[in-house]
């Protein structure tokens, strides 16, 4: 999603969201920075293309395992790329390009390209912690099962943070659509999927969906909280009036999420994205 072109999000308001985008990204990397693991970890990001959360992790001193979605029949991964104990002996499904791993200053990132939904090229209970922002569950219609992955390759007493689609974000864009009888279903629908202008789908969760996405799983959540609670309408009105305030508007919204309903206890979801941190049993 960008502010150019007919945006979905056009219900929202008037003219560009730019400055609300600059905002969300803001937001994200403050989010993510108040959840990595003191320590240098082992995690795994499987963040959607937009997300610039692998990077920051290692910038922050923990190696990460980047993990890109390729097409069907990848070449064998070498194991020697992967973190001696992330990997699963027999390296399967996976490619790593040859130009990585890369190093930021702090840590260490490896790349590695696997099939969709997939952690098979992972061990199973190596990773300290998963990422997956950007609407990575949201991408796979099919959730539960990269939901069983990320329980899986987690550790006992490892973290995950995760974002999805909301119901908020899949009404706005089915209304842009006119597509009033999908509208109408959505409230009594177990799985709300969303056709996106670019003819992509992405599976679109309410607070208690998302909850029971995760339990299902096996991973105990601690909190459901919307990315955003400040509108864009309002982000940008700030921002015109005063362009380097977006660092106050970030500690407000910090400040909104923390002391507000946690979306989980929301009798409806609110927010266009909805924000999760869970921890596997251990």
């Amino acid at each position: 999603m960008t502010a150019a072109g007919a945006s979905p999000l056009a219900v929202l308001g008037s003219g560009s969201l730019a400055a609300y985008w600059r905002f969300h990204r803001a937001v994200a990397a403050a989010q993510l920075a108040a959840w990595l693991p003191a320590g240098r970890r082992l995690l795994v990001d499987i963040s959607g293309p937009r997300s610039g959360s692998a990077a920051q992790a290692a910038a922050a001193g923990h190696r990460v395992v980047r993990v890109r979605w390729a097409p069907a029949g990848p070449e064998p991964a070498r194991a020697g790329d992967l973190p001696r104990y992330a990997r699963t002996g027999a390296v399967q499904g996976a490619a790593v390009p040859p130009a990585l791993p890369q190093r930021p200053a702090g840590g260490r990132m490896v790349t590695v390209a696997a099939e969709p939904a997939s952690l098979a090229c992972l061990a199973g209970g190596c990773a300290d912690g998963v990422i997956a922002d950007d609407s990575a569950l949201s991408r796979h219609l099919m959730a539960e099962d990269l939901a069983a992955e990320i329980a899986r390759v987690l550790r006992p007493g490892g973290e995950l943070l995760c974002c999805v689609d909301s119901l908020v974000l899949g009404m706005a864009i089915l209304a842009e659509q006119h597509r009033w009888a999908h509208l109408t279903d959505v409230p009594h629908a177990e799985v709300v999927l969303v056709p996106w202008p670019d003819g992509t789908i992405t599976r679109c969760f309410g607070a208690a969906q998302f909850r029971d996405l995760l339990t299902e799983a096996g991973l105990d959540v601690r909190w459901i909280r919307p990315r955003t609670v400040l509108s864009p309408s309002t982000v940008d009105h700030v921002l015109r009036r005063e362009p380097g305030a977006i660092a106050r508007l970030v500690r407000a919204e910090l400040a909104a999420c923390a002391q507000g309903p946690a979306g989980d206890d929301a009798d409806e979801p609110f927010g266009i994205y909805l924000l999760a941190a869970a921890r596997k049993p251990g």
